[in-house]
């Protein structure tokens, strides 16, 4: 229990560092929703980015999230002693998270790698941004995470765990929350990695 939950601790801080190496570019910050809107930042922003570091991203995410998911599995059969319906549920939402989510990470990926590789420009640009709407669905993983965090919470708040009802701060959900105020990159890896990190003290 506590290897595979430490494991996946682990995967998800270099997951979070596979995404940062993703959000920042040699020229600063790159924001999707932001800089994708100017043709002329986004040569700037990528005119020294490597395709090496982008290739490396995406491989070593896929690796970072495949170990992610032993903590998924683990922490889904302990809900399962206590509650056989909870368990199932956060195997299913747990599988639904991780797979997608590896492919969406692969995808992100492959939008910086053709934009570079095309040469940057705006028919470059127009191009991966076509591609990357038509591939968004794989972001719905985060249904699949959400789901797992809520029925994980919901167990340990009725009392029906060994856990102590404070143990719900040791949830992706809450520490999203106190997270989503701060400017730290990859928030959503880092509450995953606190999730895990403290309940492989607790259980």
């Amino acid at each position: 229990m506590k290897t595979a939950l430490m494991i996946a601790c682990l995967g998800h801080i270099i997951c979070g560092i596979t995404d940062r190496m993703l959000a920042y570019t040699p020229a600063g910050r790159f924001d999707m929703g932001k800089d994708t809107k100017d043709s002329e930042k986004m040569k700037k922003l990528f005119e020294k980015m490597p395709l090496s570091r982008i290739e490396a991203s995406m491989l070593v995410g896929v690796l970072a999230l495949f170990m992610a998911g032993f903590g998924y599995l683990e922490l889904s059969r302990w809900a399962g002693g206590y509650s056989e319906l909870s368990g199932k549920i956060m195997y299913i939402s747990g599988m639904f998270f991780i797979v997608p989510i590896t492919a969406h990470h692969v995808l992100c990926g492959a939008v910086e790698w053709f934009y570079v590789k095309l040469g940057r420009t705006e028919q470059a640009l127009e191009t991966v941004l076509c591609f990357f709407r038509r591939t968004a669905a794989a972001a719905i993983a985060y249904l699949g995470l959400l789901v797992f965090a809520v029925t994980l919470l919901v167990l340990v708040i009725s009392g029906r765990t060994a856990l102590p009802i404070w143990a719900c701060l040791f949830n992706t959900l809450p520490l999203f929350v106190i997270l989503a105020p701060t400017k730290l990159p990859a928030k959503g890896n880092i509450a995953n990695a606190v999730m895990f990190l403290g309940l492989c003290f607790m259980i």
